[in-house]
């Protein structure tokens, strides 16, 4: 049985035109990613990815606006589900809060997630994981280089 897996993100970028990412491990695979995550039952999406950021970023952010939404076949990681992603840019409402780092995968001893900001210009967009968040990276340089 084949099911979708619907998921959201938010692209927060800063002053300095980077945009924040979340480096994870969970079910002993590390990857690279926008922060977000999955859209629970009973859940719109905006309200998905604000709870995502409060859970994760332990930061509140406003929606923006539509960036965007997955076109093409990919199928989970973790699972045998095809996952739609839809992605925002968002912005903070405080600043974060967050033990930016600035390397790969440098997570603290008591946490399986790190985040660090990278510059949209210098993003390559194979040093994200997943080809949902690929396809972002070539479009926000795209619009970026506009």
């Amino acid at each position: 049985m084949s099911y979708f897996n619907l998921r959201v993100y938010g692209l927060l970028i800063n002053d300095y035109e980077e945009v924040l990412l979340s480096d994870e491990r969970e079910f002993g695979m590390d990857f690279t990613k926008f922060p977000g995550g999955g859209v629970e039952l009973g859940e719109g999406l905006i309200e998905a990815l604000k709870r995502e950021f409060l859970e994760e970023c332990n930061a509140e952010i406003e929606v923006l606006q539509h960036f965007y939404t997955t076109d093409f076949y990919e199928k989970s990681a973790f699972n045998e589900s095809q996952v739609i992603s839809i992605y925002y840019l968002v912005k903070s409402i405080s600043p974060l809060q967050l033990n930016f780092k600035t390397n790969v995968f440098d997570f603290d001893a008591d946490s399986a997630q790190s985040f660090r900001w990278e510059k949209i210009a210098q993003l390559d967009e194979h040093k994200l994981t997943f080809k949902t968040d690929q396809a972002v990276v070539r479009l926000l340089k795209s619009l970026n280089n506009a």
